[in-house]
Order: C-alpha cells, then structure tokens, then sequence
C-alpha cells in the first residue's frame, strides 16, 4: 500500500540562507526519503514532513536545493510556487548545519506523481482475499493551532491497495468526527481525502486519534481500520502569567549583597518544552527608584539584594514592577506585567538615648517604695518591639542598694523608686549614673558600626525628717560563761536618736526570750539572769541564744534589734553512755561503747575508759580511738544478764562511774535474743509485795465476787416467776387487749379449745387483760386443748409457761379445718340452731364493723407490728357474718 500526504499550509519564519555550494561540498548523505504527491500542486502546500532530529539534532541551519521547496524547523515540506509534477519523479536535497559542532547532513527527497484511481466493483464471484495485518499506515500528520483556513483545510488522503482491484469507500471515526469536538473533520468517501472544518485551540485538544475504514460497496472491508493520529502544533497564542496577583516579601535591613529577598514564578499555557513557553523575566521599575537595590534572574525568576544600604528607618518598603515574556525574552514575544512588594524588617541598629543629660530629683528621708523620678528615651527602631524597648540599668551611686529602676511597659519611660530607706544624717545627696539599653542584641548599622550604651545622670537629694530611734548594729553579739548563776547582769542593747546621736529618753522592752533567761532594764537596755545559763538547752543553737529587743522614744516611735549572747563552754558534763548492751555470742563476743559528751569539743574527747577490778574477772576493757571502746568476754559466758561497772573521763579528767547491764545471749543480731525460762527466772530480780498491796489485791477481789452474785440471783428470780390466769378467762376461746386501736401493744394470751364442747360459736367469756395489771408484754399464742398444750412436743402442761409454744402458722393450721366444719354448719341449719346454741354477745363496743378487732391474737414481737391482722379479716368476717341472728 502507497501513502499519500497532503497537510494545510501556515505561516513561519523565513531561515537565513547560506552558500549552498558549501554545504553541497562538506556535508554527508543521511537518508532517502520518497513521497508520492498529487500531480499538481499550489503554492504553499505541504508535501510532506521528515524528521530532521534522526539525522542531526538541533540544526542551526535548514536550506533545500530546490527553491520551489521551503522546510520550517520542524521538517514540514512547503511549496514556493505552483508545482507541476508529470509522470517523472523529481528529486532535491535538505542541507542540515550545526555552526557550533560543525557537521553537516543531507536528506534525499524523491518525489513522484500519484496515479490516477481506476474503480471496479468486486463481485460475488471474485475471491475474498484475506486482510494483510497492517497493510495501510500513514505518517503522522499535523495540524496548525489557530489555523486562518480557508475552510474546510484539507489534512490527509489515505488509499487502500484493494481499491486496485475493488471499488473503495472511506469513512472516518473518533474525537473531531463522531466525538467531541463533533463534525470537526470529515473525509471524502471516494478519495480518501480528509477536511478539517475549523480552527483548533491546542490547549484544549492537542491530539486527535481518528480511525479510517476502507470497505466495498457491499461493505467487505479488505483492510484491518487505520489508527490516524493528528497533532496540534502549537501556536503561541497565551501570554505567560504570574502565579500570585499579590506578592509581598521581607527582607533584613542592612543584609548583605546577594541576600536572597525571594522567588517569582509564571504560568504560560502554551505547549511546554518549545519557545512558546521560555520565559524571562525582568525588573522594569522600582519605587524607590534610587539607589538600585534590587536584581533578579531572568530564567529562575530568584530576586537578590545589590546593595548592603538598605535602611528602613529610612525606606521600610520597595515596590518592583516586574515583566515576565516568552519566546525566550525575544520583543515580539507575548508578556505580562506584575507588581511584588518588598518589606525591611527592623534590625537594633540604633541606639535608645536620652531626652536629657541630667536630671534633678529629691525624696524624703526614711520613704521606701516612692517614685521619684520618670525619664523619657528616643529609639528610631521599630516601636513596641524588643528592637525599641528600653531597659534601664543604674551604673554607679546604688552601692547600698537604695534605689530601682523600672520600665513602664506603656511609655517605654524609666522609672527610678526607693526601695530602701535614705538617711539624711549620713548623706544629703547621691548622685546616680543611669543607661539604658534595648532588649534585643545591638546589631551593626549601615555604616558598619556597632551601636553603644547612651548614660545620664541623676542627682537625687534628700530631704530632712523627725525620726525614731535606731537600732544599729541590728544584731549585736555579746559573751557570757555558759553555766552562770542568775541575778548576774550583762551589758545590753544600746539604741540612738539619730537627730541627737544619744540613748538619752529611749526605753527598752524585751519581745523574745524562749525560755525566760533574762530581765531587761528599760532605761539602760542592760540584760541580769533570771536562771542559770545551760550551753546544752535545748533553745541554744551553735552556742548563741536570741533575745528580741524593742527601743521607743518618748512619741512611740521605735526599732527592733536582736541580742545574741554567745556562751562560752564549761566542762560541766561527764561523758554519758547507754548502759544496756547485748552480745550475741554467735556473731562477736563484745560490745562496742560510745560514750557521748554533751560539753563542746574541747571539753570531750579523747576519752579513757577504766574497769572497775570486781568486773576484770570475766572482762577486758580495749580503748580504740579515744571516742570509743570495746567490752569484751575473757571466756564464753553462761546466757544471762551481767553488771559492768566502769568509768569514763573527758581530756580534762572530768569523769564518771557507769554500771552497764550486759545481756549475753543465743542470737546473731540483739533483737532475736531469746533466752530460757530459766535464765529469765535466773536474771530477773525477785519482787516483794508489800501489805497494803496484798489488802488491794483482797478487797477487789471480794468487790468482783459481790457483783457476780448480785448478777445471778436477780436471773434465777425472773426464771422462777409463774405466770397466773384468771379462773375467767381459762375457759374462754380468745383473749384480747381492751385497746383496739391499730399498733397497740396486747397482754400474753393463751387461745384454749374446751374438751366439753365442739361448738366454736361459744364466745362467751369476759373480756380483760392479764391479771387485770394490763401487762405490756406481747408473747406468742399458746394453744390448749383440755387444759394441756396442743401436742407439744415436749409433753408440758398447762404450767409450764415456756414449754408447749407454737408459731401462728401452727395455730392456723390447727383451727382452719374446725372453723371451716362450724361455719358450714350454721350455714345448712336454716333455723340458726347453731348460732342460738353457741353464738353469744361479745362485749358490744357500739357500731362499726362487724367485725371485731382480734389485736389480742398475735404470736409476733412487739418490734414486728400488728399488719398481719389484715390478712385475717376476710376469715373472721365470714365468721361474724354467719354466727349473728337476724
């Protein structure tokens, strides 16, 4: 199958020819390409398009041997004029050079005339030939971007070998055709010939994949569909663009040349990687315009520093009006404009000073906490920033610590306070030297240096007072013997009047004194002993003992001072010791003794320690270090408790005589120690009681005896107590409380069930309580049948108050069935028989229900309550009912 192209012309750039001789005669044959054309052509139509690159990358230089034909960079093939082809091929050459390596190349065009079409119909009888796979293929074919037309543009013929032989129909089919963009290329049936019918933006469609159909008039296709790929080439039709509208970057002031301030970047959406999107940028003003401080890279857009002069005390902001064009920054190249703002930040190159370089204040003596004095600084940097925030340093003349100075967060202004009283006996006037500082590090400015220190001078004078006493030293330290009898006096604490310089009309009072050692004289302020001075009290700490004394003039003013009175050691404490130890005869056969001395060191140790010779028998006595010593067995010792005389003596001979009680015992350490009952009867002590302690011991153990038989003989009374019933209510059925109200507290009462009779209706008996004293005790039912209990599994009878005892469910479990026989009964007799022979008045107590309250008749505790009556009413109403005559 032959491929015929035929592409829409455009409009390039004419190239810059050379001497064609020369390239002729140094440049070497590449490739040999042939095309067949139509035999016709106009002026300005494509042929064809090569690769340039397969032969030499980026020419410099593109020239043809033929001037009817012109090749654009990209190796599309244009006709000059109108081209005549006859049946002849025609053939020229493509001169490619590179100035810069030096090489040349050559491409072979052949060109011949396409034959003219001859069309036969395929018939049924004719063989069906089998598609060859990939018989037909056409190059790739371009369109232009933003193409002028005329319209409709022809684009690509395509031709199947079977149209040789068959009558052929074309078709067409993908985007641009039956898909969006719809009806945007269309091909000639007959010819094979496609139409493009619009303009195309390529930044919308930069491709288009069509398929062509070859099939016979009865619709065999011979040929598999061609894939038809059209290119959009780009046309630089969108000028570039900045990515941010605002920009706004910062910079240090005073930074160095080359400092990087910040980046500007632009957007072209023409086709990347061609010149259409090779951008420049370039700075075309700056506001300031003078000095130049500011460059920027024309490929990468980075903006730098020029100069180190920036200052923003005197210029805080630039603005730059910036230019960014493509086609590599070529004038014809389409561009944008922008504006970037950039913005200094504040450096400590400038110095805080003073509004003033003196100032005069003065204060009253004696003031504390007042403010004395403001001071205003000047500081150009950023204000309300650390930069510009002052900090105000006393220099010299504040050795006593009188004075403060502070900065006022809202002015920014020094202010100098008293802190510490000003006496104007002592000095009339100080003079300080102030400075002040920033926050922040000072930094070098524009001219390289570095910023200072800015000082005044204050003069502070002091004004004269009436004053109170003072108390100067306020600690005053005086020495006394330790172990001095009272009624001894010492010197005291001694105030002044400044205003006199005396103690003359100053009274002293004592206001410390832990434990009450001294009196104080009020007018000479003169301490005398009220006890023995102790070095070893519990109140001396590091040998000192504080009193707290208060002086006040004849107005009441006063002060306060501390007498400290330092005593001095006396050897008046022998060496003390512990004088129960334990020797455990499995781990040591010794002890150690360390002895304490309560006086001060030079009064302690060394020691000397001496055994007494009634104790040298079994012991031995080992001095160690002066401080202590070492008791040891001379042999093993039975297990038991042994007395150890010895003496101990300090470094003056002070001494004393110590009886130490050694235990020997079995164990490892002193507190397992356990020793037989033998030993222990052995080691302990016998003890003697004396008479008055034997007449303790008898009398309070005939007490204890007395309380024991009171106890038992007031519990075997209330045992043998009878209970006793009236000879009336022994033969009645039920006995009840005379009280009927709800909650009630009942008598003990036993329900009897007479031998004589089966008649229950038989009620009646007297109503009362027990033993007509009204008893409030509440007992369980006791239920009787022929004056015996009701088979009482102990057999008792009636007498035996505690034996024979049932709980309600028995008594119910009893008298339900005999209830229920009685009631069926007078129910049948309709005469009432019944209820005349047994039926009898019961105590009428007025009109309410009928009936009666039976509160008498419970076998709970009094604590558990009388609800249990509610669930007998329904049984003992149907009772009342049926025994009542009508």
């Amino acid at each position: 199958m032959a491929v015929a192209l035929a592409a829409p012309g455009s409009t390039f750039s004419k190239q810059l020819l050379f001497s064609l001789l020369v390239l002729v005669l140094f440049c070497n044959a590449c490739q040999k390409i042939s095309l067949q054309i139509p035999s016709h052509l106009k002026a300005g139509t494509p042929v064809g398009k090569v690769n340039l690159e397969e032969c030499l990358k980026s020419p410099s230089l593109i020239l043809s041997s033929d001037p009817a034909f012109r090749i654009l960079e990209d190796g599309t093939i244009y006709t000059t004029h109108d081209l005549h082809l006859s049946s002849e091929q025609k053939r020229f050459s493509i001169f490619l050079s590179d100035s810069q390596r030096q090489e040349q190349k050559e491409i072979e065009i052949e060109l011949s005339a396409r034959e003219k079409k001859v069309f036969r119909k395929r018939h049924t009888k004719d063989p069906v030939h089998t598609r060859s796979k990939r018989r037909w293929a056409p190059i790739p074919c371009s369109l232009m971007e933003n193409s002028l037309g005329p319209f409709p543009q022809h684009v690509q013929q395509i031709q199947s070998d079977a149209a040789q032989n068959y009558t052929i129909f074309y078709s067409i089919s993908g985007p641009g055709v039956d898909k969006e963009p719809f009806n945007l290329f269309f091909i000639e049936k007959d010819t094979g010939d496609i139409y493009c019918t619009r303009s195309i933006d390529r930044e919308q469609y930069d491709q288009f994949l069509v398929y062509g159909y070859a099939t016979t008039a009865d619709g065999y296709a011979p040929d598999y569909p061609l894939p038809l790929l059209f290119k959009v080439e780009d046309d630089n039709d969108n000028a570039p663009y900045f990515e941010t509208k605002l920009t706004v970057f910062s910079v240090p002031e005073n930074c160095r040349s080359g400092t990087s301030v910040g980046q500007v970047t632009a957007i072209d959406n023409d086709e990347p990687g061609t010149l259409h999107t090779r951008l420049k940028y370039k700075i075309l003003q700056q506001i300031p315009d003078h000095p130049k401080h500011f460059a920027i890279h024309p490929d990468t857009g980075v903006i730098t520093t020029t100069s180190p002069l920036l200052d923003r005390e005197k210029c805080d902001t630039y603005k730059l009006v910036m230019e960014v064009r493509d086609m590599g920054g070529q004038p014809f190249g389409l561009f944008t404009t922008g504006t970037i703002t950039i913005s200094l930040e504040d450096e400590n190159d400038n110095s805080p000073y003073f509004t003033q370089t003196s100032y005069t204040t003065e204060v009253e003596e004696n003031r504390i906490d007042v403010e004395i004095l403001r001071m205003m600084v000047q500081d150009q940097d950023l204000p309300n920033t650390p930069h510009s925030k002052a900090v105000y340093t006393i220099l010299q003349g504040n050795e006593n610590g009188n004075f403060k100075i502070t900065t006022d967060p809202n002015t920014n202004e020094g202010v100098l306070c008293v802190v510490k009283p000003l006496n104007y006996e002592v000095n009339r006037q100080v003079i300080l030297q102030i400075g002040v500082l920033n926050e922040a590090q000072f930094t070098k400015a524009v001219n390289g240096q570095t910023p200072t220190m800015c000082t005044t001078t204050v003069t502070v004078k002091i004004k004269d007072s009436d004053e109170g006493p003072e108390c100067q030293p306020p600690v005053k330290i005086i020495q006394s013997k330790d172990g001095l009898p009272a009624g001894q006096e010492l010197l005291g604490y001694k105030a002044t009047d400044p205003e006199t310089s005396s103690s003359e009309g100053i009274r002293y009072q004592k206001v410390g004194d832990e434990d009450n050692w001294f009196e104080i004289n009020e007018s000479t302020g003169n301490l005398k002993t009220l006890k023995i001075l102790d070095r070893e009290s519990k109140f001396v700490k590091n040998n000192q003992y504080n009193i707290s004394i208060v002086a006040m003039d004849a107005v009441g003013r006063s002060c306060t001072g501390t007498l400290v009175v330092l005593l001095e050691d006396f050897n008046d404490h022998p060496p003390q010791i512990d004088k129960d130890l334990t020797i455990c005869q499995q781990e040591k056969d010794y002890a150690i003794l360390e002895p304490v001395d309560l006086d001060g060191p030079d009064n302690g140790p060394p020691f000397q320690f001496f055994l007494d010779n009634s104790a040298s028998k079994h012991w031995t006595l080992e001095p160690q270090d002066g401080k202590r010593a070492i008791l040891r067995q001379r042999h093993n010792l039975n297990y038991n408790f042994y007395s150890v005389p010895i003496q101990i003596q300090d470094r003056h001979g002070f001494s004393a005589k110590h009886m130490l009680s050694v235990r020997v015992c079995d164990c490892t350490v002193p507190e397992e120690c356990r020793m037989s009952v033998r030993e222990e009867r052995d080691a302990k002590p016998n003890v003697v009681l004396g008479k008055w302690a034997i007449l303790s011991m008898v009398l309070g153990s005939a007490l204890l005896l007395c309380i024991l038989f009171t106890c038992f003989c007031v519990t075997t009374t209330k045992r043998t107590v009878k209970k006793c019933f009236p000879d009336d209510v022994a033969q009645q059925n039920l006995i009840v409380s005379n009280t009927e109200g709800p909650g009630e507290e009942v008598t003990e009462a036993n329900i009897r069930l007479p031998t004589q009779t089966s008649n229950i209706c038989d009620t009646s008996a007297s109503v009362g309580t027990l033993g007509g004293q009204g008893i409030k005790t509440q007992q369980s039912f006791e239920m009787v049948k022929g004056g015996h209990t009701l088979e009482s599994s102990k057999g008792a009878v009636l007498g035996a108050a505690d034996a024979g005892r049932y709980a309600y469910t028995d008594w119910q479990s009893f008298t339900q069935p005999r209830l229920g026989e009685k009631v069926y009964l007078c129910g049948q007799d309709e005469e009432h028989k019944h209820c005349e022979d047994y039926v009898r008045p019961y105590h009428y107590e007025g009109k309410g229900s009928m009936a009666g309250s039976v509160g008498c008749c419970s076998d709970r505790q009094e604590e558990e309550g009388l609800e249990f009556l509610d669930q007998l009413e329904p049984k003992f109403r149907t009772l009342a009912k049926t025994c009542v005559k009508k």
